[in-house]
């Protein structure tokens, strides 16, 4: 019997797995990529009689290839917390999704093993820009002040390694990242024996220092579109832009887009404030994309598209949201 864990190659995806397989221990064989990469589960050779656990992947672009799967009698653990569509039921499958906007996957694994490998629950939180759940997780352990920030760095850097159009973009590969992290039950213990969270600190704010300086498209008063040029830097840090910028502004609605290598065609990520309607997956599914609630992206989209797509957005926020 084989194993495979199938994870989004963010921090959010690595710190699920991190918690579950403290908690039970497997020798697994890793499937993950990017942040942007969602549709894994077709990498998959399983076979009748093995076990493939799948986390933080959206069902949508996974979903014929997990009926595959359990039709070959391959028994599926599924967790995640993206809008799902219609929940498959089949006796190979143990299915667990909260889409929730204060959760995470990595709250989900945190809520599956009663908070066996909390630490890693909070890096993740934080690392999925959930600071108030975070913060949730971190009162239940006692965590100091200074102990939360680190977890808040370690979270937002390796979330921030997962975002490229593909692993030559990234500083690490997410599956050589999760294997230097594995055998750490302390997030602590992980930053001061290991040189990545250093190298990943100074990388991201040597993007950020970049990104920072590039000037925000105002789209009519509660928008604001940031584009970025086709560079590396630029598709790594796009993801986390759109988190810092919502976090700065949290009455605006944010959107970051960087174009594919060529410039035909853009990607996007939205952050859009709490209570906002319609939310940023019924705005990004629009235009083919899809997320959650509060956060959500496109994968390809024209520059035709992105004019449209910067309509829209003007037109669902033409004022800052009520505080």
């Amino acid at each position: 019997m084989n194993f495979y864990d199938v994870f989004n190659g963010d921090a959010d995806g690595l710190c699920a797995l991190q918690q579950l397989r403290l908690a039970q221990p497997a020798d697994a064989l890793l499937v993950t990529g990017t942040k942007r990469e969602n549709a894994l589960l077709d990498r998959v050779p399983a076979r009748a009689g093995d076990r493939v656990t799948a986390l933080d992947i959206a069902l949508p672009g996974n979903r014929d290839a997990l009926l595959a799967l359990l039709a070959r009698g391959v028994r599926v653990q599924y967790v995640d917390h993206h809008e799902p569509g219609p929940l498959p039921r089949h006796p190979l499958l143990e299915i667990l999704i909260d889409t929730d906007p204060e959760v995470c996957t990595s709250v989900l694994v945190d809520r599956l093993l009663q908070g066996s490998a909390r630490a890693w629950a909070v890096v993740g939180a934080f690392g999925d820009n959930l600071a108030a759940t975070a913060n949730r997780l971190a009162d239940a352990l006692g965590c100091d002040a200074a102990t939360r920030l680190r977890w808040r760095e370690l979270g937002e850097s390796i979330n921030y390694n997962a975002y490229g159009l593909s692993e030559d973009d990234l500083v690490y590969r997410p599956a050589d990242l999760y294997r230097a992290l594995a055998p750490y039950r302390d997030p602590d213990r992980f930053v001061e024996s290991q040189p990545h969270a250093m190298r990943l600190g100074e990388a991201r704010a040597a993007d950020f220092a970049q990104a920072d300086s590039v000037t925000a498209r105002a789209l009519g008063g509660g928008a604001r579109l940031y584009l970025l040029p086709d560079a590396r830097w630029a598709r790594r840090v796009f993801g986390s832009l759109a988190n810092r910028r919502i976090e700065l502004e949290p009455r605006l609605a944010h959107a970051v887009a960087v174009p594919r290598p060529g410039g035909a065609q853009f990607i996007v990520s939205l952050r859009v404030p709490p209570d906002s309607s319609p939310s940023a997956h019924a705005l990004c599914s629009a235009f083919g994309g899809g997320g959650r609630k509060r956060a959500a992206g496109i994968d390809h989209l024209s520059a035709k598209g992105l004019d449209a797509f910067a309509d829209a957005l003007a037109a669902a926020f033409p004022r800052p949201a009520i505080s």
